[in-house]
């Protein structure tokens, strides 16, 4: 007999018999409810494009701060990375390449800190006031950003905001997806992850025809960016709690277990969350790390991919950076809808798997021209973002119930920690691999070979941890108690046997969306 990681691979229909037509549930839902999605997919956006927005000023930046010296670069990526453990390793690369990798290399570490702590805001808390909290902090850093003089000064600022920007994630994700439907979840889940591939967008196109425009230059991108960060932050604040934070906080409540208790509890029931989940835990990170190598080692060298080894202008690399990301906006929205159907580790499987080794890495690194390695970039990005898009409910519906704003975030950016060496990886390998552009004969760095290998050895990597990992596809998160009630460490449902308050307040929420009601029936 097979075994069961394998046979749980098996579409289960059965699952969603009870549940309604996709179309007819997405008609349904309430004003709230595309609220506080859409609150989530514009903080995601935002957190995007102010994170792009200084790979995109790399030319601008270099000029600004005279700074053409390897040696001084090489200094002040030492001084950036000293706040980052997983950076200190990395302190040579290629001259042409200093001033793009550090920008990528460093944020992992401080990222990873700042999301356990607003994700466990956000679990004991409430999502929304840590959200805004975090969303508030990042523009001002952002805002900051266009308004430095020194070389110094942008690397202190940087340093802030790229341990700020690690605690949008989680808490964008488990409040846009927590409050719908289950049926409508998985469509949510690839719309909401590529709302980070719409932000690279925005700061391209910013970048495109604003900038040069106005007498600001670059710094206009960092003030858009923060001005849209700021909005984030406004919109979150004018909507309410999650409606199931505010049901679970209402029991506590009613049942008289004060402020200072309900904390105590949500201590031991970490606790034990811990012990009981550890494994899940490695196993998370794991996945992560796989699946942001096979997006950093696809996306970060590729404007200058196709620059060096290519030839193209800086004009025509960034159009083509602009149809790879229109790829991954359509593969994480179909491949999130899939999943709703045939399960989240298949899709996975099959973005990789099918597409991503077997037809289009050649279609990404073989041509010259510039049709077809735009044809390249949107397919391989349809491909790999398509599996991205599976990772917000795949994360949510694996978590431990009670603790989904804190689990996915954290694993989340610990997968970026380990990935952030893609970008290193390639660029060494480039300065070994050399190739000649088409009727020249001066060598150049060969990234395409660098990148198809190192793109497919992670694919395959990452088919055999999707392959034997877990799946809670359809997972009902909601009827499960939360971190600050007692038994949610160990993910114990709620029922009015546990808790005889629930009922009441149960009671007087039966005029909400029934997707947001309670069920009391076993999982």
């Amino acid at each position: 007999m097979a075994p069961r990681f394998l046979t749980s691979l098996i579409p289960h229909r059965g699952r969603f018999e009870s549940g309604q037509p996709l179309m007819q549930v997405l008609r349904g839902l309430t004003w709230l409810q595309w609220g506080h999605f859409i609150a989530g997919y514009i903080a995601w956006t935002s957190d995007a494009i102010d994170f792009f927005s200084v790979s995109l000023s790399v030319s601008h930046l270099k000029t600004q701060f005279n700074r053409n010296s390897v040696s001084d670069i090489t200094t002040a990526i030492t001084l950036t990375l000293l706040l980052r453990t997983a950076g200190a390793v990395r302190t040579l690369f290629h001259k042409h390449f200093v001033a793009e990798f550090y920008l990528f290399d460093g944020y992992a570490i401080g990222s990873a800190s700042f999301q356990v702590i607003f994700g466990i805001l956000g679990d004991r808390f409430g999502r929304k006031w840590p959200l805004v909290a975090n969303l508030l902090v990042v523009a001002a850093l952002e805002l900051g950003s266009g308004f430095v003089q020194t070389f110094h000064q942008f690397l202190a600022v940087r340093s802030l905001f790229g341990i700020a920007m690690g605690g949008v994630w989680g808490l964008a994700s488990s409040g846009a997806l927590e409050n719908l439907p289950v049926e409508v979840r998985g469509l949510a889940s690839g719309v909401l992850q590529q709302a980070y591939a719409v932000g690279y967008l925005i700061a391209a196109v910013i970048n495109l025809y604003l900038v040069p425009e106005v007498s600001a230059g670059w710094r206009s991108l960092f003030w858009t960016g923060a001005g849209i960060s700021l909005f984030a932050a406004v919109l979150r604040a004018l909507l309410p709690e999650s409606d199931l934070f505010l049901r679970a906080k209402a029991v506590q409540d009613a049942a008289g277990v004060s402020a200072k208790k309900q904390t105590s509890i949500f201590i031991k029931e970490t606790r034990e969350m811990l012990k009981r989940h550890w494994l899940l835990c490695i196993y998370a990170i794991c996945l992560m790390s796989g699946l942001n190598f096979l997006a950093h080692g696809s996306q970060d060298l590729y404007p200058t991919y196709l620059q060096v080894s290519k030839g193209m202008s800086d004009h025509d690399a960034t159009v083509a950076t602009i149809i790879g990301n229109c790829g991954a906006i359509a593969g994480g929205a179909i491949a999130g809808f899939s999943s709703q159907y045939i399960g989240r580790r298949l899709t996975i499987l099959y973005g990789i798997l099918i597409l991503s080794i077997g037809a289009f890495i050649p279609l990404w690194i073989l041509p010259t021209g510039f049709s077809a390695l735009a044809a390249g970039a949107f397919w391989i990005q349809f491909c790999v973002q398509g599996a991205l898009g599976v990772i917000p409910i795949q994360l949510a519906e694996m978590s431990p119930p009670a603790f989904r704003a804190t689990f996915p975030g954290v694993v989340y950016q610990l997968g970026n920690m380990v990935s952030s060496a893609s970008a290193q990886i390639e660029a060494t390998g480039g300065n070994h691999l050399k190739t000649t552009l088409p009727g020249k004969t001066d060598l150049v760095p060969d990234y395409a070979t660098v990148q198809g290998i190192l793109v497919g050895a992670v694919a395959a990597f990452v088919v055999v941890v999707v392959i034997i990992g877990p799946e809670n596809h359809g997972f009902h998160f909601e009827r499960y108690k939360t971190a600050f009630v007692e038994g949610g460490g160990r993910d114990e449902e709620l029922s009015e046997d546990r808790d005889s308050s629930f009922s009441e307040i149960e009671k007087a929420s039966s005029s909400r969306p029934p997707s947001l009601t309670v069920e009391k029936e076993a999982v």
